[in-house]
């Protein structure tokens, strides 16, 4: 499941929400869109499971969105190594 090592990244499971992937700075704008999918999946599998991660897949939807219209605006297409948000 991409959340393990994601959360473990992030600082925690508590830190990881798909607006804090969205506007993590250490991912491309491809990366964070790669992540959020493979998110929106385990959401649904763990609502399935009735084990709620805590946020659904309409928040992955508005953070995969915020990804996209920062790459329209120029934003996120490299990591912060070159000063995207």
């Amino acid at each position: 499941m991409v959340l393990d090592s994601l959360s473990d990244r992030m600082g925690g499971r508590d830190n990881v929400t798909p607006m804090r992937i969205a506007h993590n700075t250490l991912f491309t704008a491809r990366e964070k869109l790669d992540l959020l999918q493979q998110l929106k999946a385990d959401v649904a599998v763990a609502a399935q499971e009735g084990t709620p991660l805590g946020f659904d897949a309409e928040e992955i939807d508005l953070a995969m969105e915020e990804v996209r219209q920062g790459v329209q605006d120029g934003i996120g297409s490299s990591t912060v190594l070159r000063g995207d948000f």
